[in-house]
């Protein structure tokens, strides 16, 4: 596809940087106990430390935000945008789900669940954003390959403490 040039939008890239970053802050509140969870949970080798996750997800939800403003700066009226735009929507809430499923109700198979839809629609997203704009895709990809690391890390904890 064609690389079309959208003029800057200062609103449109603060709104996307706000829904994602957003995003993230709820998530941040229902996994506020996250430490205290994983102090008491048996952890795979492969288990970064607790530091490491707010930064990284910081980075990620900026990245990810810088993308979908990329690919809402075409316009809605260009084929493929409003769907692409839909997705990146439906894995955000999935992304928020997890942190429920997982932190606040203790639910890990549920998480692990959660979090192969959210690899599903984030994947479907970023096949989305490549068609659109490939910036955009490849800006997508950290993302889900954290999120890839993500889903082993919960399988592993699941299958470490029943």
């Amino acid at each position: 596809m064609s690389e079309n040039k959208a003029h800057f939008s200062i609103l449109k890239f603060i709104a996307s940087l706000l829904l994602t970053l957003g995003a993230g802050a709820i998530g941040g509140f229902f996994s506020m106990n996250a430490k205290i969870i994983f102090g008491q949970l048996t952890e795979p080798p492969f288990a970064p430390p607790p530091s490491v996750f707010m930064p990284v997800w910081v980075i990620l939800y900026t990245i990810i935000g810088i993308a979908f403003y990329r690919v809402w700066a075409k316009g809605r009226e260009i084929p493929g945008v409003k769907s692409a735009m839909f997705y990146f929507i439906l894995q955000l809430v999935f992304n928020v789900l997890w942190s429920v499923f997982f932190f606040t109700l203790g639910l890990r198979v549920a998480a692990l669940v959660d979090l192969i839809i959210l690899i599903i629609y984030t994947a479907i997203t970023t096949v989305k954003f490549f068609r659109l704009d490939k910036t955009a895709g490849f800006l997508m990809l950290p993302y889900l390959l954290w999120l890839l690391f993500a889903g082993a890390l919960n399988f592993a904890i699941v299958m470490l403490n029943g």
